[in-house]
């Protein structure tokens, strides 16, 4: 290339020396004068420099036109000396004409931007042939004369940018001399060229020629030399017919043919040669394109009139636009495209457009050149050129389609093996990976497993650490019991129910209230060498706080009979704080303790307020936190440890209690985990125990009766036969496995058809149906026994307290009897004292419980539930030990308030509830010490208490509009008298639960006045037409039913008093 380039300046110096000599030449014909005589005129010279130009043009003009293919060279035209003087030479000046400056870098500081911008708009007119102005400008700048370009008329499409770069292709050649001037110079014929330059001075300038549009003859483009191969595998193939199965089958073979005449002919000697591979793409009848060509089976007749009309109207862009076509060809020869139409308009502009950037001069590249499917962004671009691109596109969307065109074998070949060896890449990445994920969780799960060891580690040596200390202030509280009851001490009452997570979800909305509902435990203030520290679980109201501090502000004017007396003042001694963190756990229905321990603040102030005094800490139902609070707050528990009440505080551990104490129990079994155990044990009892008509089922972790299920044995199909077999027997005989091995294997077979259709949850709200129960039942544990034969059944509640000094004492703090709902074995609220059962024999076996409770290490408060009835073959009353709850009881909260409001008090020996009458001033009026000195008869007191009472209108009535109600109703409590209606507020926001207390002279009265308060109050505060709700409905049918049996002791109490008398006048 350097070669071609020297050589072709060569031939510029030559014809720039050439132009120097004519000029000399005109410049010396002026100065020839004619000689007289009509002598000729000297003309060597001329001759000499004509002989001398054609001598240089004929031995550089192979040379030169070889070097033009590249390179774009202009001669310049001679001009008449006339018309213009001055003339620029074209090719570089001789530089020793020029004189010699010396650079000058202060002077000459670079061209001004004006002239930047000048020369620049030079450079792309010079680079621009087709531009209207370039004409001028070289004419002006360089000399050159352009002849004058045919005008654009209106409908030929202006080109939207000049094609900068090679306009040749890399291998094409132009034919003959005169295709080297590229800017539509007068084509030169071979005569021309053979005569030389001089033949070209002497012709006349034809105006009219230049003024004509001149239309260069389109180059015949040859093809590459390596391209052969795939020349020769695009050539079509003979013989191949298509199949049925084939897309092509089942489309028209009609083919619309170009506009024009010729094209048609072409048209039709294409479908002839290939027409057994032609498919319905069909081109539009009229052509939006003013240059279209048709390319058939990726191949483009160069021979066809309108692709030549195409070629000679864009001849200047012959370079880049011969590489595009050839890259459209070979896409369309790789999707075995039949017929494509392109608009030759399209393809111009989008070659002018520069967006066409080809990495070679063949047609790979990417996209389907690579055996590929998909198509690149420039031969999508390419694609749209075609004016029925949407048919062809449809060809090219068809699956396989890449395939059936050139070299399809391969690129098959090439995708089966890269879809092969993606799926090997792939199934190795996804195994490394997994790997890779499996050491990563692998070693996670390792780091937790250590650090949840390593925590759980501290957690368990804290937690013994807390154990320790705890035992070593109980015991510390055990040695100065004695010491500690009777002197200046602090209690805090802090009413936690620790039960398990799940029961407290359970009780979602109800929690709160029900731990907030032992504030009679402030009645404890009324001893003057006490002050009383409540936690409550949420923040208690003005209006909650004042009822209970005037409450017990009455202590003098109960005992002097006179609402009118000064106000105690043991109010003072009564803190009720609440946790700062009750707030910061509004969905996890935590208990007290655990949102104590939460609390540091509360924490700190509680030790502030028992620094210096004796303290401890009284709880309800145990759990672990609690010995957390008691190392923060350096006090002992009133209460067993949390895994001795976890251990003892279920069914089965009530009856492991009940059978060391050696008190009678029900029969039953527990510790049943298992559905097998759990159908030999029932079998079992039914043989042993043929009286019993109903059979309970109780959970373990259940709580108030909800963990309760009941069956009937009477459904049993073979209960009669077995009844027979007994009677058959004696009873001796019936006691041993023999006689009762039939009858054994029967039950077996009938149980669990029994329980599966005829056993009931208690409460259908927790347990809606027998398999959720029995699901609960064996994952909890539970145990099996055997409700009173008998009609006429009686529940008793019992408080203990079994004090922790040496020796231990068991204190029996109150007893009731229970009353229940329709289901019997809900627990609704009771009355105090009880009158069911021998208060010697009751004392007897509350100690022989409380005794076997302290040699296990159950210290504190602990309610102990019994049953009495009478045996229906011996009509013997009966006792049994059902259940035994450790923690303060919500009776022995209320019996605490009642015993402060009457001045009343409960001996247990006795079964008496004594209220002495108030004291009398004899003339003057007595001191209180004296009052208390004088003797006084004791008159006694029945009372009703009911726990909680349920009603949802309640919250819609503030206190104190409750109170002038229930004033205005007659519902209050006689100082005087000691004896009325007392209520338990549980709650300042929710307001629909509270406790009442009703206190009378005899148990029929107390009975009568608390029915009466419920409808009352359900008439006050419900509207005029709702129905009582179900659970006043129940309470007040029992406590009707306990009037009625009432009713009927006290007349048969008096008919045997009058019998007696009778018996006695007679004798």
């Amino acid at each position: 290339m350097a070669e071609i380039l020297r050589k072709g300046d060569e031939i510029g110096r030559v014809l720039v020396q050439v132009q120097d000599d004519l000029k000399q030449l005109k410049r010396s014909l002026h100065r020839v004068t004619l000689q007289d005589g009509g002598e000729s005129l000297d003309t060597r010279a001329l001759e000499t420099a004509i002989h001398r130009t054609e001598c240089g043009i004929q031995r550089h003009t192979e040379e030169y036109l070889k070097s033009v293919n590249k390179h774009i060279l202009t001669l310049p035209c001679i001009e008449n000396i006339e018309t213009k003087t001055v003339q620029i030479p074209q090719w570089r000046p001789p530089l020793e004409s020029l004189p010699g400056r010396r650079h000058e870098k202060s002077l000459n500081a670079g061209p001004s931007p004006g002239q930047k911008h000048k020369t620049a708009f030079m450079l792309r007119l010079v680079s621009n042939p087709v531009h209207p102005k370039i004409r001028d400008v070289m004419a002006q700048s360089y000399g050159v004369q352009f002849p004058e370009l045919p005008r654009r008329t209106a409908n030929t499409m202006p080109m939207k940018k000049a094609v900068t770069g090679r306009t040749v292709g890399a291998l094409a050649i132009v034919q003959g001399g005169g295709r080297s001037n590229l800017f539509l110079a007068p084509p030169l014929s071979e005569e021309d060229m053979r005569a030389g330059l001089a033949s070209l001075l002497e012709r006349p300038c034809d105006l009219e020629l230049a003024e004509t549009t001149v239309l260069p003859k389109a180059a015949q483009l040859h093809l590459r030399e390596d391209a052969g191969s795939s020349e020769r595998a695009c050539k079509p193939r003979k013989h191949v017919t298509l199949s049925k199965d084939t897309p092509e089958a089942h489309a028209p073979m009609a083919v619309t043919p170009p506009s024009s005449a010729a094209s048609k002919k072409s048209d039709k000697r294409l479908v002839a040669r290939r027409g057994t591979r032609l498919m319905s793409l069909t081109s539009p009848a009229t052509p939006n394109s003013k240059f279209p060509f048709v390319i058939m089976e990726g191949q483009t007749d160069v021979t066809a009139p309108d692709f030549c009309r195409f070629q000679q109207h864009y001849c200047l862009c012959g370079g880049e636009l011969q590489d595009a076509l050839r890259r459209l060809e070979h896409v369309l020869r790789c999707f075995a495209v039949p017929m494509a139409l392109v608009s030759g308009e399209r393809l111009v502009a989008l070659v002018q457009s520069g967006a066409l950037e080809f990495r070679g001069h063949g047609g790979g590249g990417g996209g389907a050149g690579e055996h590929g499917c998909r198509l690149s962004a420039l031969e999508i671009r390419l694609l749209l050129t075609l004016e029925n691109h949407e048919e062809v596109w449809e060809v090219l969307e068809r699956p396989g389609r890449r395939y059936w065109g050139v070299a399809g074998k391969e690129a098959a070949a090439v995708r089966l093996q890269a879809c092969w060896r993606r799926h090997r890449a792939r199934t190795a990445y996804l195994e490394q990976r997994r790997r890779r994920w499996a050491e990563g969780t692998i070693a996670i799960a390792w780091l937790m497993h250590a650090q949840l060891g390593r925590v759980r580690k501290a957690l368990q040596a804290r937690r013994l650490r807390s154990l320790q200390n705890c035992r070593r202030r109980a015991k510390y509280l055990a040695d100065n019991w004695k010491h500690i009851s009777t002197s200046r001490r602090t209690i805090i009452h802090i009413p936690s129910l620790g039960y398990t997570q799940e029961q407290r979800f359970s009780l979602w909305g109800l929690f709160d209230i029900m731990q907030n509902s032992q504030m009679g435990r402030l009645c404890d203030v009324l001893d003057d060498n006490v002050d009383v520290i409540y936690l409550a679980p949420k923040p208690v109201g003005e209006d909650l706080s004042q009822y209970y501090t005037r409450l017990l502000a009455l202590k003098k004017a109960v005992q002097l009979g006179n609402p009118d007396a000064p106000k105690h003042p043991c109010a003072s001694r009564i803190t009720i704080l609440t946790p700062d963190s009750w707030q910061h756990f509004p969905t996890h229905n935590m208990c007290l303790s655990t949102m104590l321990w939460h609390s540091p603040r509360t924490l700190q102030r509680i030790r502030n307020l028992i620094q210096g005094r004796q303290a401890y800490i009284v709880g309800a139902v145990p759990h672990p936190d609690d010995l957390l609070v008691a190392e923060e707050l350096d006090v002992p528990i009133l209460s067993p440890e949390p895994a001795v009440a976890a251990l003892y505080g279920t069914k089965s551990g009530g009856r492991r209690v009940f059978n060391a104490a050696g008190v009678p129990v029900p029969p039953g079994q527990r510790d049943i985990y298992t559905l097998q155990q759990l159908h030999e044990t029932l079998a079992h009892l039914i043989t042993n125990h043929m009286e019993v008509r109903r059979w309970l089922l109780k959970m373990d972790s259940e709580l108030g009766g909800r963990g309760t299920a009941y069956c009937d044995v009477c459904h049993l199909g073979s209960l009669a036969w077995a009844q027979q077999q007994q009677a058959r027997h004696q009873p001796k005989h019936w006691d041993t496995e023999w006689a009762k091995e039939e009858v054994l294997i029967r039950f077996l077979e009938e149980v669990p058809q029994l329980l599966a259709q005829h056993a009931r949850p208690s409460n259908g709200t927790i347990y809606s149906t027998w398999e959720l129960f029995l699901a609960h039942f064996l994952r909890y544990g539970g145990v099996v026994e055997a409700y009173p034969p008998s009609e006429s059944v009686t529940c008793l509640t019992v408080d203990l307290l079994v004090e922790p000094a040496a020796g231990g004492e068991v204190r029996v703090l109150c007893c009731g009897d229970q009353f229940h709902g329709p289901s019997g074995l809900e627990v609704l609220g009771s009355s105090v004292p009880q009158t069911s059962v021998c208060p010697e024999a009751l004392h007897r076996l509350c100690r022989r419980v409380g005794t076997a409770c302290l040699d296990r290490g159950i210290l504190g408060y602990l309610s102990l539930d019994l049953v009495t009835f009478l045996h229906p073959s011996t009509m013997e009353q009966q006792v049994w030990a059902i259940d035994l709850d450790l923690g303060y009881s919500n009776q022995l909260a209320l019996t605490q308030l009642t015993l402060a409001l009457s001045g009343a008090t409960l001996d247990c020996r006795t079964s008496r509830l004594e209220v002495p009458p108030p004291i009398k001033e004899k003339g003057a009026l007595l001191s209180f010490a004296e009052a208390k000195a004088q003797p006084a008869p004791v008159t006694s007191r029945y009372a009703v208490i009911g726990h909680r009472l349920l009603h949802t209108n309640l919250s819609m009535v503030h206190y104190s509009v409750f109170f002038q109600m229930c004033k205005a109703q007659g519902i209050g409590f006689d100082i005087k008298e000691r004896q009325g209606t007392l209520f338990a507020l549980h709650d300042s926001t929710e307001r629909y639960s509270l406790g009442m207390v009703t206190l009378c002279e005899d148990l029929q009265g107390a009975l009568m006045t608390f029915a009466r308060n419920l409808s009352v109050i359900h008439q006050e505060i419900s509207a005029p037409n709702m129905p009582i709700l179900r659970f006043l409905k129940d309470m007040i049918k029992d406590i009707e039913a306990v009037l009625g049996l009432t009713i009927q002791n006290k007349t048969q109490e008096k008919t045997g008093q009058t019998d007696g008398r009778t018996s006695t006048d007679k004798d």
